[in-house]
């Protein structure tokens, strides 16, 4: 499996595992979103109580050359509580749909989180000095006879133990009946979308009161409903440019330089059918759970429940690559519809950056070195008469690995330049530091060899739902139901 940063294959070993060990797992502790932060250093995790953990990885260990730094509890916070709509005799999860961190300008961190219904603006910020020496306060905060002070002192700042605080700084509400899916934060980083079923609205940061809706599928006559939106995205460069993805298995993106009200896409996205896999289930399977730009927006990555697809943004007839998650499922779909399995959303995530290719172009002319050196500031080597020029692209056909989750605690990754895949598993038996996964193969029908598990042994409560990619490394956070599991490669 080739990995972000070289050719050769990752071997993934086990780093961490957090939360509890028991089988009676209590419905609020299941993790419900997975998202590092744009350096990696902090990991948010999201579960059904309403409850964001945020995790800080500590700085690398000098002393062992073969580990990085751990990730430990940094802020643990209440995000939501559970509500009621008296106006529709309706109750509102506290349940955390989706967090996103926007890029850090200070010494402080913020973060979006949303439930079905209200987004929260979070700062997450330190604190390791107090102040003491008030005029006309005692050091419990009692305030003292302004009478009884006779001299003036300067107040002064004292150490104290690091105290992280959470606090809400904006509460967007009241602008979505139906349920929140979505949220993406545009590179402009001064505004956001957030999606429901039928709507997409379009906020600023800075403005709680009022929102754009830019997408609008509802129709006169609930009765002629025959989508609903799944997943939205903003393009990562480009700030008039977001997706969204439909339950049809559809995918419009959306230009707002065209249009206010982004009714009519600029494109769609759709593969045809293949009649000979036309079933029952067939529409089911096909709503897209999950959609994500490649880091350099040429590409885009959608799950649905049996498949990964990349699409290039400049064909929109076809993907350019198809990878089966779990095709052995395809025969079990009437269980898996009874079980309401076939409804699970699945994510997916691309590896941490587009891969980096170096070019050194050789100049002998006078007037093209001039050219180079003014046009582009490189760095340049003189060799006799000639100048090698050295600089670095960003090459979007090599952001290389993609990787999805699936059932028994199984993920898949897929390697776009071999096209090879391999299925690992997240368990407590591997628990040791730097154990190396042993990759994991299904046996769908016939003999089961040795190392294989049959299909009609997989557990099906046991699924990976919620994965990411640390953006600058090779280390990925896996949620299995209320345990988070974390592993790297193996650094040699």
């Amino acid at each position: 499996m080739a990995g972000a940063g070289g050719g050769n294959d990752i071997q993934w070993c086990f780093s961490q595992v957090k939360g509890a060990v028991d089988d009676d797992v209590a419905e609020a502790d299941i993790i419900s979103t997975v998202e590092f932060n744009h350096s990696g250093e902090l990991l948010a995790t999201g579960d059904k109580g309403g409850r964001v953990v945020i995790f800080q990885q500590e700085q690398e260990n000098k002393t062992q050359s073969h580990s990085r730094g751990e990730y430990n509890v940094y802020s643990t916070f209440q995000s939501h509580e559970p509500e009621f709509d008296y106006l529709k005799s309706l109750e509102i999860e506290e349940k955390i749909n989706k967090i996103r961190w926007l890029p850090q300008k200070n010494a402080a961190q913020f973060l979006l989180s949303t439930n079905d219904k209200t987004i929260k603006l979070w700062k997450i910020s330190e604190r390791d000095k107090r102040p003491e020496g008030y005029n006309l306060k005692e050091e419990d905060g009692r305030y003292r006879d302004p009478t009884t002070v006779t001299t003036l002192r300067v107040p002064v700042f004292r150490p104290m133990d690091l105290m992280v605080e959470a606090s809400p700084r904006r509460i967007f509400a009241n602008a979505h009946t139906y349920h929140i899916n979505s949220i993406s934060i545009n590179s402009d980083y001064e505004t956001y979308l957030s999606a429901d079923d039928l709507r997409i609205n379009l906020w600023h940061l800075e403005i709680t009161d009022r929102s754009f809706n830019i997408v609008d599928i509802k129709p006169a006559n609930m009765e002629e409903l025959t989508e609903v939106i799944t997943a939205a995205e903003f393009h990562p460069n480009s700030c008039s440019t977001f997706v969204y993805s439909s339950s049809k298995g559809t995918i419009r993106l959306c230009d707002m330089r065209a249009s206010a009200l982004c009714d009519r896409h600029s494109k769609l996205f759709e593969e045809p059918e293949d009649p000979s896999n036309r079933s029952f289930f067939s529409e089911i399977i096909s709503s897209i759970s999950d959609v994500k730009f490649s880091h350099s927006g040429r590409y885009m990555m959608t799950r649905d429940y049996l498949s990964v697809k990349i699409w290039d943004l400049n064909m929109e007839n076809r993907p350019v690559e198809t990878y089966q998650v779990h095709e052995y499922l395809r025969s079990k779909l009437c269980s898996l519809y009874e079980n309401d399995c076939i409804f699970d959303k699945f994510e997916c995530c691309w590896n941490g950056s587009d891969r980096q290719v170096e070019f050194l172009a050789l100049c002998t002319s006078d007037l093209s070195k001039l050219f180079l050196k003014w046009a582009m500031n490189l760095k340049y080597l003189v060799l006799d008469k000639a100048v090698v020029f050295q600089w670095t692209l960003t090459c979007p056909l090599l952001a290389l690995i993609v990787m999805t989750g699936s059932y028994n605690n199984f993920f898949r990754m897929f390697d776009r330049n071999t096209k090879r895949d391999i299925t690992l598993e997240a368990s407590r038996e591997n628990n040791k530091p730097r154990t190396v996964l042993k990759p994991r193969k299904v046996c769908a029908s016939g003999k089961r060899k040795k190392d294989e598990i049959s299909v009609d042994s997989l557990d099906f409560n046991k699924k990976i739902l919620h994965t990411a990619w640390h953006p600058k490394e090779n280390i990925i956070a896996v949620a299995t139901t209320n345990n988070l599991y974390i592993f790297q490669d193996k650094m040699n």
